[in-house]
């Protein structure tokens, strides 16, 4: 079974590669021998904002990494994204990475992360909007991250027993998904 952490800020400085590194690490303390876990950085996979004349729900893929990107999208079997809040919404570099694919998201449960404004919840109830419209299976686990700001001073992300327990949970509920 393979997790994909979703990485979905590319901004300078981001706070969102911490938590994912978070995540990766707690959940490979958890004892499951057949999982795989690998952080997915939309920095490093750079997707242009998508221009194409094909709507990606037609699985005709011409746009430059469009395929590259539904490969790697397909080798997951579940999704955990993280987003930042902007302006009461999530991040467009999330969104164009949703938009890329069609049916490579189809069917495969998802976990979303968020902080910042209202803790992110605003931003977990859109992501959640569209990754319903792409088939994605919500398996209502949430993490809402508070005071972001003053714990990610330090180069890593300060989890607190909260934290902790949000992810033991959301990380149950997401199992519970794939396994069924």
């Amino acid at each position: 079974m393979k997790i994909h952490i979703i990485v979905g800020s590319v901004r300078e400085g981001r706070t969102a590669i911490k938590v994912a590194r978070w995540i990766e690490s707690s959940i490979k303390q958890y004892d499951f021998s057949t999982l795989q876990v690998e952080i997915v950085d939309l920095k490093t996979w750079d997707l242009p904002i998508f221009a194409g004349v094909n709507p990606p729900l037609t699985d005709i893929y011409d746009q430059p990494k469009q395929q590259d990107w539904a490969d790697k999208i397909a080798q997951g079997d579940a999704f955990i994204f993280i987003s930042p809040e902007y302006n009461h919404g999530y991040s467009p570099a999330l969104k164009n990475a949703l938009d890329y694919l069609g049916k490579e998201w189809n069917g495969k449960p998802a976990a979303y992360v968020s902080y910042g404004g209202t803790n992110g919840s605003r931003s977990i109830d859109q992501i959640r909007q569209v990754a319903t419209q792409l088939g994605l299976v919500d398996t209502n686990a949430v993490i809402e991250i508070r005071d972001i700001f003053t714990r990610c001073a330090e180069p890593e992300f300060s989890a607190n027993q909260f934290d902790e327990k949000a992810l033991e949970s959301a990380f149950k509920k997401l199992i519970q998904y794939v396994s069924a």
